[in-house]
């Protein structure tokens, strides 16, 4: 299988001070890779720079013609925000068939909610409401960025088996940042473990150690597998 990433001594640097160091590390198509880390370790500016919307040094080749689609952190609209679901998947001039097919994929079964206005949707609705405006482009690849952030974790297990499920699905590649390592078991091919540097990275069951973790965190981190499905 080809690779569909290819990143050779990245470096990010901010007002002198560096975000990312040094960093390399491929991954191949239908792939999925999961980004751990303590805070401030970069994880997001990782994404942006793989995304070119921050400057950086060295190398990031992604295969030639790949779609990108990207669900940021935190992102949530104001609840005065005038504008509908319906009008917001508009901006992709997709067909009301299509976006109902992408509600349904995600969950969403009753398309009411096309009327309701984006301020209006709870913070569940509108992860799922993201993921499906991500997959309508029908993209190669899928960055999430802590996607279940702010919601209780009843909902992160219900948006974690939602993105296992459409992976499955859809047969693409996802490289997704969270905070709950029992999600890597679930997800993940590789996992990428980031301080800055390239602490570690490969296969969950190899790579996350006691030993990797505690220099990762830099205490002792008790770590829960979950079977795949």
């Amino acid at each position: 299988m080809n690779n569909i990433l290819e990143v050779e001594n990245l470096n990010v640097s901010f007002n002198g001070d560096k975000v990312l160091d040094g960093l390399s590390f491929n991954l191949k198509e239908k792939e999925n890779l999961v980004i751990v880390g303590p805070n401030g370790a970069g994880k997001t500016v990782l994404l942006k720079a793989l995304l070119g919307i921050v400057p950086f040094k060295g190398g990031i080749k992604w295969t030639k013609d790949v779609k990108i689609s990207y669900v940021p952190q935190k992102f949530f609209p104001a609840k005065e925000i005038p504008l509908s679901v319906e009008e917001f998947f508009n901006f992709k001039h997709a067909a009301v068939k299509e976006i109902e097919r992408w509600l349904k994929s995600v969950g969403l079964n009753d398309f009411s909610i096309l009327k309701k206005r984006l301020g209006k949707v709870s913070a569940g609705q509108f992860q799922r409401i993201m993921i499906a405006w991500s997959l309508i482009d029908k993209p190669d690849v899928l960055l999430f960025d802590e996607p279940t952030s702010g919601i209780d974790v009843g909902g992160e297990e219900t948006i974690y088996n939602l993105l296992a499920r459409i992976e499955k699905e859809v047969n693409l590649t996802i490289i997704l940042i969270t905070h709950d390592l029992s999600v890597v078991y679930k997800l993940a091919d590789n996992v990428l473990c980031l301080n800055k540097k390239l602490i570690c990275y490969g296969l969950p069951q190899q790579t996350l150690t006691a030993e990797s973790l505690h220099q990762l965190y830099g205490e002792e981190i008790n770590i829960y597998k979950h079977d795949h499905d």
